[in-house]
């Protein structure tokens, strides 16, 4: 009898120590009711959110799916984050989240990854009218992904917040979101490791704003329409592939101190002023990228190192590159170079290389880089005379870009898919 009595006792110990099974919980909208049904939710449940209009300020710090409906509303009431992360494995699909603070030292944000809030998954949202959209900080392998993030208009650009904030955040996905309004769509600071990939980015600042941010991939975005596409700083070992930057304002693309890094498969076109710009970036390959209808292709500058330009195409821009180092830089790698659509070049042998290098610079363009108001002589006598003794005489050409492979065909033009994105 007393070891029935322990039999008993002990497979009664056992039920109630087996963990519940996960349930789905249906909520009602309501003040509060947000709030207390993630109280009262157990490691693992689903909460469903009926349509309607709920409160914030929400903290979800127990693994939880959060899912809603269409006509599901989530209102910080301009205080705060509206949602905020604390515990790892979080879902959060199918809300609309509006309306946090503005305070950007506290970082208010729509939803809010923060450190502890590992493998969040934040997808199929729409967040509107937040200081930040999306923060993902210190939850190391994040990811945001088919959200539509509209940010605010209301204030000063430097005032706005960033679409998508990731701050070290290792392993972090950004994928297929569409960011709009605010400072930055994307940026990354003090992160490693991170996928940022298919998004789309329109009226903002910065599309992709990189800090501090090694061994990162950027590929298969759409910038249009902002001041910088992809604007990449102090930063090593990027992948920057297949991504299209066309109509941004400034510039396309922007390497400042980024070293080790493969530029491939871009296009880069109809930029305002240029459509790249390479300040003190260092050992970079840039190949199969297409620059393309801008005032400057590339401007190079300040000190910029062993980068290896190969099977680029240059077509139609004002100045194909602006360079005023006195360096000479052979932008041919492998004995092939790049293809340059004011080339006015033969290939006898039919080699598809033309027989001649390339200058795409001369002394009169370093002159007027030199002394602006030289521009007013450049129709002058003097500089003609310049130009014919340069043609004539290369040997007085002082150092520059030379392409000393020239393509007589272009590339083929990457067909990439954001082109055609609305």
């Amino acid at each position: 009898m007393r070891w029935g009595r322990l039999i008993i006792g002990g497979m009664a110990a056992a039920c109630l120590g087996r963990p519940l099974a996960a349930a789905e919980l249906a909520v009602s909208p309501g003040g509060g009711k947000l709030a207390r049904a993630v109280a009262a939710a157990r490691p693992g449940d689903s909460l469903r959110l009926a349509p309607g209009l709920y409160d914030g300020p929400v903290v979800v710090d127990r693994p939880l799916s959060i899912e809603g409906r269409p006509g599901v509303v989530v209102d910080g009431g301009g205080h705060g984050t509206v949602i905020r992360i604390t515990a790892r494995g979080v879902a959060i699909r199918g809300l609309t989240v509006r309306n946090s603070g503005i305070r950007q030292e506290d970082i208010d944000s729509g939803i809010f990854a923060d450190k502890g809030g590992d493998d969040a998954v934040i997808e199929d949202n729409r967040l509107e009218n937040n200081e930040f959209g999306i923060s993902l900080r210190g939850a190391a392998g994040a990811v945001a992904r088919h959200n539509v993030i509209l940010g605010r208009q209301d204030l000063r650009v430097n005032e706005r917040g960033d679409g998508i904030s990731v701050w070290n955040a290792t392993g972090a996905r950004v994928e297929d979101n569409d960011v709009r309004f605010g400072r930055d769509g994307i940026r990354s600071t003090s992160s490693h490791d991170n996928v940022f990939s298919g998004n789309r980015f329109h009226e903002l600042r910065f599309a992709v704003h990189y800090m501090w941010t090694d061994g990162g991939t950027v590929s298969g975005n759409l910038s249009e329409g902002n001041e910088v596409g992809f604007a990449m700083m102090f930063s090593r070992h990027l992948t920057i592939a297949n991504n299209v930057s066309r109509r941004d304002r400034d510039h396309g693309l922007l390497l400042n101190f980024v070293n080790d890094a493969r530029i491939e498969g871009n296009v880069l076109s109809d930029g305002g002023t240029e459509c790249g710009f390479i300040y003190n970036a260092n050992d970079n390959v840039l190949t199969r990228n297409w620059f393309e209808g801008c005032p400057i292709g590339i401007h190079f500058t300040a000190g910029s190192e062993r980068n290896r330009f190969s099977e680029n195409a240059f077509v139609n821009n004002q100045t194909q590159v602006m360079y005023v180092g006195t360096r000479s830089l052979d932008w041919a790698t492998g004995g092939r170079g790049n293809y340059w659509s004011d080339n006015p070049a033969f290939d006898l042998n039919g080699d598809g290389i033309a027989d001649m290098p390339y200058r795409p610079n001369d002394i009169v363009d370093r002159i007027v880089w030199t002394v602006p108001l030289a521009k007013v002589l450049l129709n002058s006598p003097a500089l003609q005379v310049v130009r014919w003794a340069q043609a004539e005489f290369p040997a007085v050409t002082p150092g520059g870009i030379i392409d000393s492979a020239p393509l007589m065909q272009p590339p083929p033009r990457p067909a990439l898919a954001t082109e055609t994105a609305p």
